[in-house]
């Protein structure tokens, strides 16, 4: 039987990971297989003739379209003459221009760039990923669903995730049929929460088409790429079909990305004992031959695959840097849950925060675990102060920002209300105002009033064999009171007749201003340069809600005040031997009234003179003014107790015994950890201060223990505390204290 240690490490939630031994033969395998081709390129007459050994009579369909159309073979010869350290270099290189890396790039086959990614370490990737993304300005993806399809709620929800500062949002649907109805609660949600905020609906592609077509949607992602061509007609599917796709959703003015990512062949059978990377290397080089703007990868749905092997979270960050150095749009992962253990999903994202990408996330769930109809993302939105605090901390952009809290009710009414109107205005469903009230305030699905399956299936229904389209719901939303909605609606509406979102790595800001490879480049070309926050992006990164200044401390303190505690004039000196002074700090019933536990300061001084009493000994009061050093405020008490014994207390609650006769940082008993302080705990102090007094030796009092993070729960409110204590300090002598009781 293993040990307790090992015992309760297998109780831990990583151990609920899989975890696979390397296996090439399966395609387990992450940055390099022995079975992994050699990087060759043979060019005859303007034609490629070989490509990573393989003969052009022996392509696949893969090989075919990258050799016709996924190379530029002017700088192919340069580029593949190159020794894979020397490219390696040159990826990280900040001397080096990003413009010049996606020139040689663009003449690397997928088994050389498969083999320059492989020698980056994980510093290094997040070196060249800073300096290869294609936008200047960081953003982020938000999934919006739920497990009811309920468009108060989706709408209501897609407000909340654009208050954040989510520029992409995502919607699904357990039920196919749903897609229409979720299709334009998404959409008007996210209008309400802000303008230029793009919107998608993941269904099978020709519907999800259809959507785009009527405007219901701006953006399309999972047209799907896999690494071998057994993968890709399983799907029946051919480069040439992804081709035609991808040019459908563009020609119509929709934002096109396309999906792939490690772990997806291995999970269909059908790796070929190729690494993991080599796979993912062809499938963005496909993108690129395609036309396609971005990818989407990063694992993906096979992202707890890749974390399965060794180097594999390195491998999924290694995908996303191909993506940005064959100078397309990355939308980097960190979507679906690829660990239950928190460090290990942190350890995944933690790299691409901090270098930045044009989208952190290619799905944030902005909804609660049990509604994401994707599956749980790695972050969820019981993860949003995380986020915005690892924002802080670093002080980096993630894309997020804090949403008032008392914004939200009002936003997620009026967007809950729009999607009302409308639903109503053309004979959808009629929503009642218990629903919406319902939506405003619940955490997700769980919370709402009854479940209207059919009736959302029926809405659904109408608005497609209606004829709908989002410019009827523009109308709709201005005639029923939503002016400034219908606008944003209308804006986006216009803004794909102009085209510019389509761009690589295109967003609009809330002015609606498209910020892509072309306006927004990333310049970043090492310390001093690229993207920094402005003045106004890096308040919003810093401001998260929990912040306290002192003046708020103040003011809760305030509200705490009473006149429990009072000066009757200076403290004499003592001369009963049965008598312990209980010192107190400069803003002790002044300033402060509240412990770090909790305990009113009042209550705290009753229990320990209660002790005192309880021993027979006498208890006396006083303010020590002149210090908030808790040694000299005991020994100043001490000085003036006919017993020569102190408490000494600080307001926040730290408190300890002292003796006369003692240097000032030493002391008979100390309790050290106020925030976890009980009356029962001072009680004793004064209990045991009375014994000393008596001259007994009694068991000394222990700070009661905690394993919670204790320093960064309070070490704030003691800086404040503190600079409070030091604002009452004066050189006045002690003031004699009457405490209520």
């Amino acid at each position: 039987m293993a040990v307790g240690r090992i015992r309760r490490l297998d109780a831990q939630p990583v151990n609920l990971d899989g975890f696979a031994v390397e296996n090439a033969d399966l395609g387990l395998i992450a940055l390099r297989s022995p079975h992994d081709p050699a990087p060759s390129l043979r060019i005859e007459d303007g034609r490629v003739v070989e490509l990573d050994g393989v003969a052009e009579a022996d392509f696949d369909t893969i090989d075919a379209f990258i050799a016709t159309h996924g190379l530029d073979l002017s700088v192919a010869p340069e580029a593949m003459a190159l020794t894979d350290v020397e490219l390696a270099r040159l990826l990280v290189d900040f001397a080096v221009p990003r413009a010049e890396v996606v020139r040689l790039v663009n003449g690397c086959t997928p088994a050389k760039l498969a083999c320059v990614l492989a020698l980056l370490r994980p510093a290094e990737l997040t070196m060249a990923m800073t300096k290869l993304r294609a936008r200047r300005t960081p953003s982020n993806q938000g999934h919006v669903t739920n497990r009811a399809d309920d468009p108060l709620l989706l709408a209501a929800d897609a407000a909340t995730a654009a208050a954040y500062g989510f520029r992409e949002l995502e919607t699904t649907v357990p039920v196919l049929a749903d897609a229409p109805s979720n299709a334009v609660a998404v959409s008007i949600g996210a209008a309400v929460g802000a303008a230029g905020v793009l919107v998608q609906c993941s269904v099978e592609e020709a519907l999800e088409l259809e959507l785009g077509l009527r405007g219901f949607v701006s953006y399309a992602e999972t047209v799907s790429l896999y690494g071998t061509e057994g993968v890709f007609t399983d799907g029946d599917d051919t480069p040439w079909s992804k081709a035609f796709l991808t040019s459908g959703y563009a020609s119509r003015g929709i934002k096109m990305r396309v999906s792939s990512g490690a772990g997806a062949e291995v999970l269909m059978g059908g790796a070929e004992k190729r690494s993991m990377l080599y796979l993912e290397s062809r499938c963005v080089a496909l993108a690129r031959a395609i036309g396609a703007q971005g990818v989407q990868n990063g694992g993906i749905d096979g992202a707890s695959v890749a974390a399965a092997v060794p180097a594999g979270v390195r491998e999924l960050m290694a995908e996303n840097v191909m993506v940005m150095a064959r100078n397309l749009e990355a939308c980097t992962g960190n979507d679906a849950l690829m660990s239950e253990s928190d460090v290990r999903r942190t350890s995944r994202t933690l790299p691409i925060l901090l270098a930045g990408s044009d989208f952190v996330c290619s799905g944030f769930g902005t909804i609660q675990r049990y509604d994401n109809m994707f599956g749980p993302s790695n972050w969820n939105a019981e993860d949003l102060d995380d986020w915005l605090a690892m924002q802080r901390d670093w002080g980096v952009d993630g894309g997020l920002r804090t949403a008032p809290p008392e914004s939200l009710e009002p936003l997620r009414r009026r967007a809950a209300e729009a999607v009302q109107a409308v639903y109503r205005w053309f004979g959808l469903a009629d929503l009642s105002d218990e629903s919406i009230d319902a939506a405003v305030d619940a955490v997700g699905s769980k919370d709402l009033v009854g479940d209207d399956a059919l009736g959302v299936l029926n809405a659904a229904r109408t608005i497609r064999e209606s004829g709908l389209s989002m410019v009827d719901v523009v109308s709709a939303l201005a005639e029923s009171g939503f002016e400034e909605e219908a606008s944003r609606v209308l804006s986006m509406l216009k803004a794909r007749v102009v085209g510019d979102y389509l761009q690589t790595a295109a967003i609009f800001s809330p002015s609606m201003d498209a910020l892509s490879l072309v306006t927004d480049p990333n310049d970043y070309a090492g310390p001093g340069t690229g993207y920094v926050p402005s003045a106004a992006r890096q308040a919003e990164i810093d401001d998260i809600r929990q912040a306290r200044s002192v003046a708020d401390l103040r003011a809760e303190q305030a509200s705490w005040a009473s006149s429990s505690i009072v000066s009757v004039g200076p403290a004499p000196v003592g001369s009963d031997p049965r008598e312990v002074v209980v010192g107190v700090s400069p803003a002790t019933g002044r300033e402060i009234w509240r412990t770090l536990s909790g305990l009113l300061v009042v209550d705290v001084l009753q229990e320990i003179l209660a002790g005192i009493e309880e021993e027979g000994a006498l208890g006396r009061v006083v303010r020590i003014n002149d210090t908030l050093d808790l040694g000299m405020i005991g020994l100043s008490a001490a000085r003036l107790a006919g017993s020569g014994i102190s408490v000494g207390l600080q307001a926040k609650g730290t408190a300890l015994i002292h003796r006369r006769d003692l240097p000032p940082l030493a002391n008979l008993e100390l309790y050290s950890v106020a925030p976890v302080l009980s009356r029962a705990d001072y009680r004793l102090l004064g209990v045991n201060a009375a014994r000393h007094a008596r001259g007994a030796v009694p068991e000394p009092a222990k700070n009661p223990y905690t394993d919670e993070a204790i320093e960064a729960r309070y070490h704030t409110a003691v800086v404040s505390l503190i600079a409070v204590e030091r604002g009452c300090c004066s050189p006045t002598g002690p003031d004699e204290l009457k405490v209520a009781e």
